[in-house]
Protein backbone atom coordinates (compact mmCIF):
# COMPACT_ATOMS: atom_id res chain seq x y z
CA UNK A 1 0.00 0.00 0.00
CA UNK A 2 2.55 2.59 1.01
CA UNK A 3 4.18 2.12 -2.77
CA UNK A 4 0.61 3.58 -3.98
CA UNK A 5 0.01 6.11 -0.98
CA UNK A 6 3.88 7.58 -0.97
CA UNK A 7 4.12 9.67 -4.52
CA UNK A 8 0.14 11.26 -3.93
CA UNK A 9 1.48 12.52 -0.35
CA UNK A 10 4.99 13.41 -2.01
CA UNK A 11 2.91 15.57 -4.30
CA UNK A 12 0.35 16.97 -2.21
CA UNK A 13 3.58 18.33 0.53
CA UNK A 14 5.29 20.04 -2.27
CA UNK A 15 1.54 21.78 -3.31
CA UNK A 16 1.55 22.48 0.39
CA UNK A 17 5.05 23.77 0.60
CA UNK A 18 4.46 26.06 -2.50
CA UNK A 19 1.06 27.58 -1.13
CA UNK A 20 3.11 28.38 2.35
CA UNK A 21 5.69 29.98 0.54
CA UNK A 22 3.10 32.34 -1.83
CA UNK A 23 1.10 33.07 1.31
CA UNK A 24 4.10 34.87 2.81
CA UNK A 25 4.77 37.07 -0.42
CA UNK A 26 3.22 40.77 0.45
CA UNK A 27 -0.44 41.51 -1.40
CA UNK A 28 -1.57 45.21 -0.79
CA UNK A 29 -4.67 45.52 -0.60
CA UNK A 30 -5.00 49.61 -2.47
CA UNK A 31 -9.15 49.54 -2.33
CA UNK A 32 -11.78 48.09 -1.05
CA UNK A 33 -15.76 49.06 -2.77
CA UNK A 34 -18.72 47.77 -1.23
CA UNK A 35 -21.36 46.79 -3.84
CA UNK A 36 -25.05 46.35 -3.25
CA UNK A 37 -26.72 43.41 -2.11
CA UNK A 38 -23.42 43.06 0.33
CA UNK A 39 -21.03 42.09 -2.18
CA UNK A 40 -17.66 43.46 -1.60
CA UNK A 41 -14.94 44.09 -4.17
CA UNK A 42 -11.02 43.62 -3.11
CA UNK A 43 -8.35 45.69 -5.16
CA UNK A 44 -5.13 44.26 -4.49
CA UNK A 45 -1.39 44.22 -5.92
CA UNK A 46 1.17 42.04 -5.87
CA UNK A 47 4.54 41.62 -6.66
CA UNK A 48 5.29 39.52 -10.02
CA UNK A 49 0.92 38.72 -10.19
CA UNK A 50 0.32 37.91 -13.73
CA UNK A 51 -2.88 36.62 -14.73
CA UNK A 52 -5.60 35.37 -17.89
CA UNK A 53 -8.91 36.25 -17.87
CA UNK A 54 -11.46 34.04 -16.20
CA UNK A 55 -8.98 32.51 -13.82
CA UNK A 56 -8.79 32.20 -10.01
CA UNK A 57 -7.10 32.54 -6.87
CA UNK A 58 -7.13 30.77 -3.47
CA UNK A 59 -7.58 33.93 -0.66
CA UNK A 60 -6.72 33.81 2.85
CA UNK A 61 -7.21 35.87 5.24
CA UNK A 62 -5.31 35.52 8.57
CA UNK A 63 -7.60 38.00 10.90
CA UNK A 64 -10.81 36.11 9.95
CA UNK A 65 -9.02 32.65 10.15
CA UNK A 66 -5.13 31.17 10.39
CA UNK A 67 -6.17 27.86 7.93
CA UNK A 68 -8.88 28.66 5.57
CA UNK A 69 -8.26 28.81 2.18
CA UNK A 70 -11.05 30.31 -0.19
CA UNK A 71 -11.26 30.04 -3.85
CA UNK A 72 -12.29 33.55 -5.56
CA UNK A 73 -12.59 34.13 -9.46
CA UNK A 74 -10.71 37.06 -10.84
CA UNK A 75 -13.07 39.61 -11.95
CA UNK A 76 -10.07 42.35 -13.26
CA UNK A 77 -8.65 42.41 -16.78
CA UNK A 78 -5.72 41.58 -17.37
CA UNK A 79 -4.76 44.70 -19.04
CA UNK A 80 -5.48 46.49 -15.23
CA UNK A 81 -2.80 47.25 -12.74
CA UNK A 82 -4.46 45.56 -10.35
CA UNK A 83 -6.50 42.53 -9.74
CA UNK A 84 -9.57 42.20 -7.98
CA UNK A 85 -12.28 39.61 -6.80
CA UNK A 86 -16.15 40.50 -6.08
CA UNK A 87 -17.07 38.30 -2.76
CA UNK A 88 -20.62 37.95 -1.70
CA UNK A 89 -21.32 37.96 2.12
CA UNK A 90 -23.13 34.59 3.03
CA UNK A 91 -21.07 33.15 5.58
CA UNK A 92 -19.27 33.44 8.72
CA UNK A 93 -15.99 33.32 6.60
CA UNK A 94 -16.97 36.13 4.58
CA UNK A 95 -18.87 37.98 7.47
CA UNK A 96 -15.59 37.69 8.80
CA UNK A 97 -13.92 39.44 6.10
CA UNK A 98 -16.40 41.92 5.36
CA UNK A 99 -15.83 43.37 9.32
CA UNK A 100 -12.28 43.20 8.94
CA UNK A 101 -12.27 45.78 6.01
CA UNK A 102 -13.96 48.20 7.93
CA UNK A 103 -17.15 47.79 5.52
CA UNK A 104 -19.34 47.40 8.41
CA UNK A 105 -18.46 51.08 9.96
CA UNK A 106 -20.32 54.04 8.08
CA UNK A 107 -17.04 56.39 8.13
CA UNK A 108 -14.41 56.24 5.97
CA UNK A 109 -11.50 54.26 6.19
CA UNK A 110 -7.86 54.46 5.45
CA UNK A 111 -6.32 51.85 3.19
CA UNK A 112 -3.59 50.95 6.01
CA UNK A 113 -6.67 49.88 8.10
CA UNK A 114 -6.69 46.81 5.84
CA UNK A 115 -6.29 43.41 6.59
CA UNK A 116 -3.51 41.27 5.96
CA UNK A 117 -4.17 38.81 2.87
CA UNK A 118 -2.04 36.14 1.42
CA UNK A 119 -2.89 34.91 -2.10
CA UNK A 120 -2.07 31.53 -4.00
CA UNK A 121 -2.31 31.68 -7.62
CA UNK A 122 -3.74 32.56 -10.44
CA UNK A 123 -5.35 28.83 -11.88
CA UNK A 124 -6.72 28.58 -15.01
CA UNK A 125 -9.73 27.63 -16.04
CA UNK A 126 -11.59 26.91 -18.73
CA UNK A 127 -12.24 30.70 -20.00
CA UNK A 128 -8.85 31.13 -20.86
CA UNK A 129 -9.99 29.73 -24.27
CA UNK A 130 -12.18 32.60 -25.05
CA UNK A 131 -10.44 34.14 -27.56
CA UNK A 132 -9.05 31.41 -29.71
CA UNK A 133 -13.09 31.59 -31.46
CA UNK A 134 -14.39 34.31 -33.23
CA UNK A 135 -17.99 33.18 -31.75
CA UNK A 136 -18.73 32.55 -28.52
CA UNK A 137 -21.66 31.90 -26.15
CA UNK A 138 -21.14 33.20 -22.50
CA UNK A 139 -22.93 32.25 -19.86
CA UNK A 140 -23.04 33.21 -16.35
CA UNK A 141 -25.81 31.50 -13.42
CA UNK A 142 -25.91 33.74 -10.28
CA UNK A 143 -22.83 34.80 -8.69
CA UNK A 144 -21.11 32.47 -11.58
CA UNK A 145 -20.62 35.95 -13.83
CA UNK A 146 -17.60 36.54 -12.15
CA UNK A 147 -15.29 34.83 -14.71
CA UNK A 148 -17.23 36.81 -17.46
CA UNK A 149 -16.76 39.82 -15.89
CA UNK A 150 -13.22 39.68 -16.67
CA UNK A 151 -13.62 38.39 -20.00
CA UNK A 152 -15.64 41.41 -20.59
CA UNK A 153 -13.25 43.63 -19.39
CA UNK A 154 -10.58 42.48 -21.28
CA UNK A 155 -12.61 42.16 -24.40
CA UNK A 156 -13.24 46.01 -23.55
CA UNK A 157 -9.72 46.82 -23.56
CA UNK A 158 -8.49 44.88 -26.54
CA UNK A 159 -11.49 46.75 -28.20
CA UNK A 160 -10.36 50.13 -27.62
CA UNK A 161 -6.89 49.57 -28.21
CA UNK A 162 -6.67 47.45 -31.44
CA UNK A 163 -9.66 46.15 -32.30
CA UNK A 164 -8.48 44.56 -35.76
CA UNK A 165 -5.87 42.41 -34.44
CA UNK A 166 -9.13 40.65 -31.89
CA UNK A 167 -10.22 37.19 -33.55
CA UNK A 168 -13.18 37.08 -31.42
CA UNK A 169 -16.23 38.70 -33.78
CA UNK A 170 -19.29 38.00 -31.74
CA UNK A 171 -20.21 37.32 -27.95
CA UNK A 172 -23.82 35.85 -26.44
CA UNK A 173 -23.91 36.81 -23.22
CA UNK A 174 -26.25 35.31 -20.75
CA UNK A 175 -27.08 35.83 -17.34
CA UNK A 176 -29.40 33.50 -15.32
CA UNK A 177 -30.11 35.48 -11.67
CA UNK A 178 -32.76 34.77 -9.32
CA UNK A 179 -33.26 38.39 -7.82
CA UNK A 180 -32.86 41.80 -8.86
CA UNK A 181 -30.55 42.86 -6.37
CA UNK A 182 -27.76 40.26 -7.78
CA UNK A 183 -28.10 42.50 -10.93
CA UNK A 184 -26.79 45.86 -9.66
CA UNK A 185 -22.91 45.33 -9.45
CA UNK A 186 -22.66 44.18 -12.76
CA UNK A 187 -24.59 46.58 -14.52
CA UNK A 188 -22.35 49.24 -14.59
CA UNK A 189 -19.89 46.98 -16.71
CA UNK A 190 -22.64 46.08 -18.96
CA UNK A 191 -23.49 49.74 -19.68
CA UNK A 192 -19.86 50.88 -20.27
CA UNK A 193 -19.48 47.96 -22.69
CA UNK A 194 -22.99 48.92 -24.50
CA UNK A 195 -22.08 52.61 -24.40
CA UNK A 196 -18.44 51.83 -26.02
CA UNK A 197 -19.56 49.24 -29.14
CA UNK A 198 -22.52 52.47 -29.90
CA UNK A 199 -19.56 55.20 -29.92
CA UNK A 200 -17.58 52.76 -32.40
CA UNK A 201 -21.04 51.78 -34.38
CA UNK A 202 -20.60 47.85 -33.86
CA UNK A 203 -22.99 47.44 -31.34
CA UNK A 204 -23.72 44.47 -32.73
CA UNK A 205 -20.36 42.73 -31.17
CA UNK A 206 -22.31 42.08 -28.29
CA UNK A 207 -25.83 40.89 -27.54
CA UNK A 208 -26.29 39.90 -23.91
CA UNK A 209 -29.96 38.23 -22.37
CA UNK A 210 -30.57 38.89 -18.87
CA UNK A 211 -32.73 36.61 -17.47
CA UNK A 212 -34.70 36.71 -13.96
CA UNK A 213 -35.55 33.74 -12.94
CA UNK A 214 -37.48 34.24 -9.93
CA UNK A 215 -39.79 37.70 -9.07
CA UNK A 216 -42.92 38.25 -6.35
CA UNK A 217 -46.57 39.89 -7.80
CA UNK A 218 -45.38 43.71 -6.59
CA UNK A 219 -42.57 43.39 -8.87
CA UNK A 220 -43.87 41.96 -11.62
CA UNK A 221 -46.69 45.02 -11.30
CA UNK A 222 -43.91 47.46 -11.32
CA UNK A 223 -42.25 45.84 -14.37
CA UNK A 224 -45.78 45.67 -16.17
CA UNK A 225 -45.92 49.88 -15.39
CA UNK A 226 -42.18 50.85 -16.85
CA UNK A 227 -41.72 48.35 -19.57
CA UNK A 228 -42.22 50.58 -22.88
CA UNK A 229 -39.42 52.75 -21.39
CA UNK A 230 -36.41 53.49 -22.86
CA UNK A 231 -34.25 51.43 -20.59
CA UNK A 232 -34.41 48.51 -18.20
CA UNK A 233 -36.08 49.03 -15.09
CA UNK A 234 -33.88 46.95 -12.95
CA UNK A 235 -30.55 47.15 -14.99
CA UNK A 236 -30.68 50.71 -16.64
CA UNK A 237 -29.90 48.78 -19.70
CA UNK A 238 -31.62 49.49 -23.24
CA UNK A 239 -31.95 45.63 -23.84
CA UNK A 240 -34.87 44.97 -21.86
CA UNK A 241 -34.82 41.85 -19.13
CA UNK A 242 -36.53 38.52 -19.82
CA UNK A 243 -38.42 36.94 -17.17
CA UNK A 244 -38.19 33.34 -16.49
CA UNK A 245 -35.49 30.39 -18.29
CA UNK A 246 -34.14 30.42 -22.06
CA UNK A 247 -35.23 28.31 -24.61
CA UNK A 248 -31.88 26.69 -25.49
CA UNK A 249 -33.27 24.76 -28.32
CA UNK A 250 -34.11 27.63 -30.08
CA UNK A 251 -30.89 29.72 -28.95
CA UNK A 252 -28.70 27.44 -30.63
CA UNK A 253 -30.59 26.63 -33.36
CA UNK A 254 -30.82 30.48 -34.10
CA UNK A 255 -26.90 30.55 -33.51
CA UNK A 256 -25.95 27.94 -35.68
CA UNK A 257 -28.23 29.34 -38.42
CA UNK A 258 -26.33 32.76 -37.99
CA UNK A 259 -22.72 31.15 -37.79
CA UNK A 260 -22.65 28.07 -40.44
CA UNK A 261 -19.50 26.39 -40.38
CA UNK A 262 -17.94 28.29 -37.73
CA UNK A 263 -16.99 26.75 -34.47
CA UNK A 264 -18.39 27.97 -31.83
CA UNK A 265 -17.06 27.99 -28.12
CA UNK A 266 -19.77 27.70 -25.07
CA UNK A 267 -18.57 28.51 -21.87
CA UNK A 268 -20.48 27.96 -18.86
CA UNK A 269 -19.48 28.85 -15.19
CA UNK A 270 -23.17 27.43 -13.08
CA UNK A 271 -24.29 24.44 -11.61
CA UNK A 272 -24.38 21.04 -12.89
CA UNK A 273 -27.72 20.71 -14.04
CA UNK A 274 -27.41 23.46 -16.44
CA UNK A 275 -23.77 22.34 -17.64
CA UNK A 276 -26.24 19.11 -18.65
CA UNK A 277 -28.50 20.63 -21.06
CA UNK A 278 -25.91 23.04 -22.53
CA UNK A 279 -23.64 19.89 -23.39
CA UNK A 280 -26.66 18.05 -24.85
CA UNK A 281 -27.81 21.30 -26.49
CA UNK A 282 -23.88 21.56 -27.88
CA UNK A 283 -23.96 18.01 -28.61
CA UNK A 284 -27.28 17.93 -30.78
CA UNK A 285 -26.88 21.10 -33.15
CA UNK A 286 -23.24 20.02 -33.95
CA UNK A 287 -22.91 18.64 -37.13
CA UNK A 288 -21.41 15.10 -38.39
CA UNK A 289 -19.58 17.41 -41.36
CA UNK A 290 -16.05 18.65 -40.52
CA UNK A 291 -17.30 22.01 -42.31
CA UNK A 292 -20.52 22.51 -40.68
CA UNK A 293 -21.04 24.39 -37.22
CA UNK A 294 -19.48 22.69 -34.41
CA UNK A 295 -20.10 23.74 -30.59
CA UNK A 296 -17.71 23.47 -28.38
CA UNK A 297 -18.62 23.42 -24.55
CA UNK A 298 -16.45 24.18 -21.70
CA UNK A 299 -17.59 24.46 -17.72
CA UNK A 300 -16.94 25.72 -14.51
CA UNK A 301 -19.05 24.11 -11.92
CA UNK A 302 -19.73 25.73 -8.30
Amino acid sequence: TWKWVIGPMCLYLCERLVRLWRSQQKVVITKVVIHPFKTIELQMMKKGFKMEVGQYIFVKCPAVSKLEWHPFTLTSAPEEDYFSIHIRIVGDWTEGLFNACGCDKQEFQEAWWAPKIAVDGPFGTASEDVFRYETVMLVGAGIGVTPFASVLKSVWYKYCHDATNLKLKKIYFYWLCRDTHAFEWFADLLQSLEAQMQERNNADFLSYNIYLTGWDETQATHFVVHHDEEKDVITGLKQKTLYGRPNWENEFRTIAGQHPGSRIGVFLCGPEGLADTLNKQSISHSEADPRGVHFIFNKENF
